[in-house]
């Protein structure tokens, strides 16, 4: 594995901090961490265990990731802000050793479920690292296994990132984001549950940053169409509508 110093346009001892929230992905995580340790410049992998009824913590921790676990589920955005506060108390930790840590350069968001995939997460963190971006998005291919969704939360966020920025996103709700800690204190707080993908480009782009999206050979799991796969796209909508609309959208105005 190359050291960071030996990619093109990378900063000098820059480091890579990825952040992954799971709930009852013990099948998963494992690979996961395993694919996210081995990319180059990755420092450290947090896993938060969202309050997970399975082995997510414990099969985590023995893939060799630093774990924290919620004792119940808490939603997407308090567990990613969990891990970026474990980040900072290891960075933190770390300073004055023998490896110089002057901090993650890179906030890394991973999804517990990509497994061996999560290899190819190389791609959105380079950007960051040569300040070619301040967040990068994964946009991803289509997936072996079909999901059971209609796009209607995915028009929604689309609609209202366009409507709030001006920016029009091919996949606004891609989980895999590589952000600089600017990027991230721009979004600070994270809206609530699932609404923090959306939140986080309206918020880094009204912060004047520079977003970019990026195809990245990634397969996880989808949500079907049985009751529990509705359940979840309905919460989607619900967080997604609300973060927009906090930040000023308005689906009853038109124009």
């Amino acid at each position: 594995m190359p050291a960071m110093g030996d990619l093109p346009g990378a900063v000098p001892g820059a480091t890579v901090a990825a952040v992954v929230p799971c709930k009852d992905e013990a099948d998963r995580i494992a690979a996961t961490v395993r694919a996210v340790a081995s990319l180059p410049g990755v420092a450290r992998v947090v896993v938060v265990d969202d309050g997970s009824s399975d082995d997510t913590a414990r099969v985590a921790r023995e893939a060799g990731a630093d774990v924290v676990r919620h004792e119940r589920n808490r939603g997407k955005a308090a567990a990613l802000e969990t891990g970026v506060r474990r980040v900072r108390e290891l960075d933190a930790a770390d300073a004055g050793r023998v490896r110089p840590a002057a901090g993650a350069a890179a906030l890394l968001f991973v999804d517990g479920d990509l497994q061996e995939t999560a290899a190819n997460l190389g791609v959105l963190t380079t950007p960051v690292l040569d300040g070619t971006a301040d967040m990068t998005i994964a946009t991803l291919p289509a997936q072996l296994t079909t999901g059971g969704g209609r796009g209607l939360v995915v028009n929604l966020a689309r609609d209202g990132i366009r409507r709030l920025t001006g920016f029009t996103a091919v996949q606004p709700l891609s989980g895999m984001r590589c952000l600089s800690p600017r990027a991230f204190e721009s979004a600070t707080p994270l809206a609530r549950g699932w609404g923090v993908e959306t939140a986080l480009t309206v918020d880094v782009l009204r912060a004047g940053l520079t977003v970019v999206e990026v195809p990245c050979e990634l397969q996880h799991r989808v949500s079907g169409s049985d009751w529990r796969g509705q359940l979840h796209r309905a919460g989607q909508y619900r967080d997604v509508w609300l973060a927009l609309v906090r930040r000023g959208w308005r689906p009853w105005h038109r124009g």
